[in-house]
């Protein structure tokens, strides 16, 4: 089992707040021999006519000493994590989130913009003192 994120009961604790059901903590996902597990998994049913939105949270504090090697490396994960996804569950959208500190960085900035720019990437933003999310991108 992997290490928790130190924001992993924050996000999880928003979600349940943004009525979304907790479905895996974390989300088991074998490809080959490898295994790899993103944070969390949710579930939430819409309406009747869009049915449940299943999704996928990868969960990045950016608390290492660049921010960049911190960037690069949540940034191949993800990638890495929406490939396996798109191949086994395919209905299911991979979600990264981040604090709010990190989403007014590094992730505005020209750098964080240019990988925001590719439309797989998903982002949740949340509060971590509050415990909710501030915005889901896309919307």
């Amino acid at each position: 089992m992997p290490a928790r994120d130190i924001f992993h009961y924050v996000v999880k604790n928003a979600l349940q707040k943004d009525g979304w059901t907790i479905i895996h903590d974390p989300l088991f996902l074998k490809v080959g021999r490898r295994k790899l597990y993103t944070d969390l998994s949710a579930d939430r049913f819409m309406s009747a006519e869009k049915g449940a939105k299943e999704i996928a949270i990868e969960i990045k504090s950016f608390v290492g000493k660049s921010l960049v090697k911190d960037l690069e490396q949540a940034v191949g994960q993800f990638f890495v994590y929406y490939k396996v996804l798109q191949s086994r569950e395919p209905n299911r959208y991979l979600y990264m989130a981040v604090n709010e500190t990190t989403f007014n960085g590094i992730l505005s900035e020209k750098i964080g913009q240019l990988v925001l720019s590719d439309p797989i990437f998903r982002l949740i933003i949340f509060d971590e003192e509050k415990e909710v999310i501030t915005q889901w991108i896309p919307n």
